[in-house]
């Protein structure tokens, strides 16, 4: 018995030892060694995830394919850099992207009142990240040494660790495996003093538990801002300030209100093949019924229609903006604009015939509004521009369609006569209408004559333009061109066919197409060039460098998909960014 309970007893050690030495090995969050008057926090819990995405060979290769790649590797900085690389290489015998991944597990940055700024890296090999400070602290010194200043580099101890300062006013210390780097000595000796002793951290702060309860266990990062201090700035005070531009109300209506009533926004990223999903969230309330923000909150039951499909999509917008409501508190959202809303309101009676703008033209109008952008089908019978502008529409979902169709059709030839009278008086050609068939529906399209044979090679950029008006069932299309209202008609079909249901509570929906986002770029290369030498006083070769890398930057993004949403008790938004690595 008495050999039975000495052995139960050496287990139990033997486990509490094991327990005791795993909590040795495993220290606090690095939340828990930020003082908590952070003003904004980055905090990476899982580097693995993100580091295998952009290390991946097909990232890297899509990288190294870019047009722009051997331009900027080119650059002194940056040839700097490589060389900078070959020599930690060689110094630590590791390949940089191996060593990357051993010396970056988990980590944080964050931002201070006054701007300080501290970095907090774990690594998983603590030796390798020593020999890193070695290799450092003697490049370091030989420079100093060198350019006689060996007092440059300093090195003071701070409660049993050991700090040290290459120059300026940054410190640096390892405590195990952590690298901790302030740009204030105040700063590090603060994050030491938590680490010594647990105090006033950010981890305790309800804006960095509301942001980690937003994120989920499995986000591979969290960020957090102090939305009070960030008020107090006045780029930021600015930016959230009711807007005199009407689009742009109409556009972010809900957001800016949320943020204004937020002490906190939070973020979260999470890695998903090869997706990034990076969720937002805010605790400032949703606007009420009454606010002014109140026709772009949907009711439980409403929100946004799904993105139409249609070939050639570069981007798409779905939004549920009650437009009747938006235009009838005018005089509180825009009580500045009032001369300006007068004479859109007359002209809008010439095209509409005198009726109420508000309580008879948008009042008309379903909250659910979608818009279209799609790469051009030329037509080989008139040539291709030389300036490509992508075809655009806009889809209602209308109340009464059978009383509204000709108010619609009315207003539209009134608004195609106003432009040929207008072009007419600088001697430009006019548009001619038509009204084709596209199956059972017939719809009204606006064109202009064919170029002569002798034109087709340097095609004006009018031929972007076949404005068309459709009215299929319970929608109401306006187009850019004949081509897309033909596709729009058959995708509201679909849509109306199979029932579909309104995201919930989604306000904002976007999505873009990176892949034809590029190619319309490319297409129009010769022309932002041009725009860039004569806007920015480039040269060529300064213009050509600039767009290149443009092309090269958006030619990463796969894709990418917004959406917003206002359910109650805050805001919600959801990025998922797709990148392009084939």
């Amino acid at each position: 018995m008495l050999r039975k309970l000495t052995l139960l007893a050496l287990v139990l050690g033997l486990a509490m030892l094991a327990r005791s030495a795993v909590a040795e090995e495993a220290p606090p969050l690095p939340s828990r060694w930020i003082p908590d008057d952070a003003v904004i926090a980055l905090e990476v819990n899982q580097a693995k995830p993100v580091l295998d995405l952009l290390l991946d060979e097909k990232t890297l290769n899509a990288v190294i394919s870019l047009p722009a790649y051997p331009k900027v590797t080119e650059q002194p900085n940056v040839r700097q850099l490589f060389f900078g690389v070959t020599i930690l290489e060689a110094s630590l015998g590791t390949d940089w992207k191996t060593g990357l991944r051993k010396l970056f597990r988990s980590g944080s940055v964050s931002v201070h009142p006054g701007g300080g700024a501290l970095l907090i890296v774990e690594a998983d090999d603590a030796a390798l990240l020593n020999r890193l400070q070695d290799v450092l602290l003697a490049l370091v010194k030989a420079d100093a040494e060198n350019k006689g200043q060996p007092g440059r580099v300093m090195s003071a101890e701070y409660k049993g660790v050991k700090a040290w300062r290459f120059g300026g006013q940054a410190m640096h210390a390892i405590v195990g495996n952590r690298l901790l780097l302030a740009n204030r000595q105040e700063l590090l000796q603060a994050a030491l003093d938590l680490r010594e002793k647990p105090g006033k951290c950010l981890a305790d702060t309800p804006a960095y538990q509301a942001a980690r309860q937003q994120a989920g266990p499995n986000a591979a990062g969290v960020a957090v801002a102090n939305m009070e201090v960030l008020k107090q700035l006045p780029g930021v005070q600015k930016l959230l300030e009711p807007n005199e531009n009407p689009m742009a109300t109409l556009l972010f209506a809900g957001v800016t209100e949320s943020l204004r009533g937020s002490t906190w926004l939070g973020f979260a990223l999470g890695v998903e093949g090869d997706k990034l999903v990076l969720k937002a969230a805010a605790d400032g309330k949703s606007p009420d019924a009454a606010g002014t923000a109140s026709f772009a909150l949907p009711t439980p039951d409403q929100g946004a229609f799904p993105q139409l499909n249609v070939p050639r999509r570069i981007a798409a917008f779905s939004f549920y903006r009650n437009l009747h409501d938006f235009y009838a508190a005018k005089d509180t959202l825009f009580p500045d604009r009032t001369s300006g809303l007068i004479f859109f309101e007359n002209m809008m009676g010439i095209f509409f015939t005198g009726r109420d703008l508000t309580d008879e033209v948008l009042a008309e109008a379903e909250p659910q509004i979608r818009v279209v952008v799609a790469g051009q089908k030329y037509d080989p019978a008139i040539g291709t521009p030389r300036l490509q502008i992508p075809a655009f529409g806009v889809v209602f979902r209308l109340k009464h369609p059978q009383q509204f169709h000709e108010v619609a059709e009315e207003a539209w030839q009134k608004a195609l006569g106003l432009v040929n009278f207008t072009r007419g008086q600088q001697a430009l050609p006019g548009m001619i209408l038509d009204r084709p068939m596209h199956g059972d529906l017939q719809f009204t399209v606006a064109y202009f004559a064919a170029p002569k044979e002798g034109e087709k090679t340097d095609v004006d950029s009018r031929y972007n333009l076949r404005p068309a008006l459709a009215m299929p069932g319970d929608y109401m299309i306006l187009s850019s061109t004949e081509v897309l209202a033909r596709d729009l008609i058959d995708a509201v079909k679909q849509e109306a066919e199979a029932k579909t249901q309104p995201r919930f509570a989604a306000h904002s929906l976007v999505d873009v197409d990176g892949g034809l986002l590029t190619a319309l770029i490319k297409a129009n290369r010769e022309n932002m060039v041009g725009q860039n030498m004569v806007e920015k006083g480039n040269t060529r070769e300064q213009a050509e460098g600039e767009i290149d890398m443009l092309i090269s930057l958006v030619g990463l993004l796969g894709g990418a998909k917004l959406e917003v949403a206002s359910p109650q008790g805050g805001s919600r938004a959801t990025l998922e960014v797709t990148l392009h690595r084939q």
